[in-house]
């Protein structure tokens, strides 16, 4: 009879798993991840090629190292000349495109009342053209050959209020919808349109946003899960994504969050019973 201590040793072993860049298998596919050469967009490229990808990258500047097997190209996906440019240039190098990740976007802090219209523009031109006119360049080619997969990251922020960063909160929600629109749009085609509604995460520029490495540790107690997410957590989504394992998903808003924010006003209602 297997004692109560060897079920246990055989439960937590059952739940060692390999990540799944060791698992999931895209040998021989092309990829482009738009702000591929930091943070959240880095992960994703090394994640793809470990799993078998031809990646190239893109940014507005030349990053200072890449990891293995990852090609850089400059370029501003702000500008629907460009971004096409670049995505027949991939194309035409690795005989078409099999996978787009839209991951390039942010914003920094702006009061809504006083944000000006040239900020609102550039904004948005990040958080929602800019994965236009890459979409757009990349279903010439996938189409063309049968599919491919578009993964759009997006963010909490559009999702939710976004006070402090309303217009970017409001382009990623803009990009929720777009989304689920080509999703529709492209689904005769084989090409499967997807979002990450990613949640509080701990990048090489979280201190900026949330603080001292204390503060972030409290943020990330908030959360459900206990911490704050890693950019693994989000390449992990975008692999599933991309695999076979959803290739009936599409238009879907995948919550890669931990579990949520916790409602402020619970706190407040503890404190008024304390």
């Amino acid at each position: 009879m297997q004692s109560a201590r060897g079920r246990r040793f055989r439960s937590r072993s059952l739940l060692r798993v390999s990540p799944p860049s060791a698992r999931i298998d895209l040998t021989g596919q092309t990829a482009i991840v738009t702000g591929g050469t930091r943070g959240i967009g880095r992960a994703i490229a090394v994640a793809l090629v470990q799993a078998g990808c031809d990646v190239t990258v893109c940014g507005r500047a030349q990053p200072d190292d890449l990891p293995d097997g990852v090609r850089f190209e400059a370029v501003d996906v702000r500008d629907p000349e460009a971004a096409a440019a670049f995505v027949d240039k991939v194309a035409a190098r690795h005989g078409g495109l099999d996978i787009l990740v839209n991951n390039a976007g942010g914003s920094p802090e702006s009061d809504a009342a006083t944000a000006s219209p040239r900020f609102a523009e550039a904004i948005v031109r990040l958080n929602l053209l800019g994965p236009l006119y890459m979409a757009q360049a990349a279903h010439r080619h996938m189409a063309g050959r049968g599919g491919g997969s578009i993964v759009n990251i997006a963010s909490v922020a559009g999702a939710r209020p976004a006070p402090g960063t309303a217009v970017y909160g409001a382009a990623k929600a803009g990009l929720l919808n777009l989304t689920q629109s080509l999703a529709q749009e492209w689904g005769r085609a084989g090409i499967r349109v997807n979002a990450l509604i990613v949640g509080l995460m701990q990048t090489e520029t979280a201190e900026a946003t949330y603080g001292s490495a204390e503060a972030q540790a409290a943020v990330g107690q908030s959360i459900p899960l206990g911490r704050m997410g890693r950019g693994q957590d989000i390449a992990d989504a975008v692999l599933y994504l991309c695999s076979p394992l959803a290739a009936y998903v599409s238009g879907a808003r995948l919550q890669v969050d931990g579990g949520g924010e916790r409602p402020y006003f619970l706190d407040l209602v503890k404190g008024a019973e304390g």
